[in-house]
């Protein structure tokens, strides 16, 4: 929620995770802060289709802009309100709630993509260090911790290659 568009590098395809979109009560409303650890802060290859989409909106909102006029907020954030104004942390969360219920989907929240990220590129064979890095896990033990069941399905998958070398030779 804390992304904003000068945190990217159109060129090379990256993004600068540096700072979190925080809300704590009415009286504080939204604000700026760092990630929880030094970590955290790391930059990320992305994808070209999704530089595109990021281009795409950041275009829809200079338009958005020129129709509010002075009503305009100018925060440089990608998730925002109607008027520019930083978007509440928990608007995504609401709205993917609403989604799922209205499709008839199992809801499990936003931070389950994460983890079926993390899950996926383990037992596709990206290194602990790797996810670790890219999760923004100050330690590996940290992402082998949670992810303990991947990494096993990983070593299972691992060695059933091995097996597999090992009994075309035999064969």
């Amino acid at each position: 929620m804390g992304l904003e568009y000068k945190d990217f590098d159109f060129d090379n395809g990256t993004v600068f995770i540096q700072r979190t979109s925080n809300y704590r009560n009415s009286s504080t409303g939204i604000y700026t802060s760092t990630p929880k650890t030094k970590s955290s802060c790391r930059v990320l290859a992305v994808p070209e289709f999704i530089i595109d989409l990021v281009k795409e909106l950041q275009e829809e909102q200079k338009e958005q802009s020129i129709k509010c006029g002075d009503l305009w907020v100018d925060s440089d954030r990608l998730f925002i309100t109607w008027n520019g104004t930083p978007m509440h942390p928990n608007t995504p969360y609401t709205w993917l709630k609403r989604f799922c219920k209205e499709e008839n989907l199992p809801f499990k929240g936003l931070h389950s993509f994460r983890h079926t990220f993390a899950t996926q590129a383990i037992t596709s064979g990206t290194d602990v260090a790797t996810v670790s890095s890219i999760l923004g896990h100050s330690q590996t033990s940290t992402t082998l911790n949670l992810y303990t069941h991947a990494v096993q399905a990983a070593n299972v998958k691992a060695i059933n290659v091995m097996a597999d070398l090992l009994n075309s030779e035999a064969g």
